[in-house]
């Protein structure tokens, strides 16, 4: 019987049951993909974060219940937490290798940990048929295509009174984020995401997503450091900043389970 650590952590959110919640499971060597495929459908979160410790650093891979995707905010967002907090690492910035997106960096200030990720353009596009109808929106200012379709609205309370229609939004075979400038007070922009073809109806808080809003807001605000909101039930804060292109996205993490994962053959 192989013996694994496991935490759940809430990310970006300094509360429990806040922000977003994802699994992380240090490693001594990768596993087979099916087993961590089978583990993550196990832990039935959006994601799961896998990591082994090298000589360098780190190597990081992330898994939906769908299969493994190419980057992931929040669980980056909780393995830098996890190594921080649980395995005595001693520098202030975690470096990790990962397969799709290249080198990827935790830097720890204070209660704040802030991803270093490459930057993603977006270009305006016509909407495509159901995209519109499966938010229920009839007004919108602009529809773009990058990572996700991100539809922009006037304002926040209009991103808040989307109910979609996910079964509709699967015929796009696309995720779909809707944005707008923030109405609260110390705030830039909100922003909703859903994903009902990877399994994640409405996304809590999605680190990824932020690598193509903050260039958007970053040109549309004039300003490179904006603070964000992800106004899904449970919520998260987003501390943003365009650096060329790179973009800079911090937030605080909550351990809200520590335990063991116990694999027999």
């Amino acid at each position: 019987m192989q013996q694994i650590d496991f935490y759940m952590v809430d990310a970006f959110t300094d509360t429990t049951f806040g922000g977003n919640a994802a699994a992380v499971c240090p490693l001594t060597e990768w596993l087979p993909d099916e087993t961590l495929l089978a583990m993550t459908r196990q832990h039935n979160q959006s994601e799961t974060a896998f990591f082994i410790t090298t000589d360098s650093g780190f190597e990081l891979r992330w898994f939906t219940t769908q299969g493994e995707v190419n980057l992931c905010g929040h669980a980056t967002l909780a393995t830098a937490h996890v190594i921080f907090e649980y395995l005595n690492y001693p520098e202030t910035t975690i470096e990790f290798t990962t397969r799709f997106v290249g080198p990827l960096t935790v830097t720890r200030n204070g209660d704040w940990l802030t991803l270093d990720f490459p930057a993603t353009r977006s270009e305006a596009v016509e909407p495509p048929q159901f995209l519109l109808e499966s938010l229920g929106i009839v007004e919108y200012q602009e529809v773009r295509l990058g990572r996700t379709y991100t539809v922009v609205l006037a304002s926040q309370q209009q991103v808040e009174a989307v109910k979609p229609d996910f079964q509709l939004m699967l015929k796009l075979n696309q995720k779909v984020c809707i944005t707008a400038p923030a109405e609260i007070e110390g705030y830039d922009f909100v922003s909703r995401f859903f994903s009902p073809a990877a399994a994640i109806t409405e996304d809590p808080v999605t680190g990824s997503t932020h690598t193509m809003l903050i260039p958007y807001w970053a040109e549309r605000l004039g300003k490179t450091q904006m603070l964000a909101r992800q106004v899904s039930q449970r919520g998260g804060d987003l501390r943003c900043q365009l650096v060329g292109d790179r973009v800079l996205i911090a937030g605080q993490a909550t351990t809200y389970l520590v335990g063991k994962v116990l694999l027999r053959s």
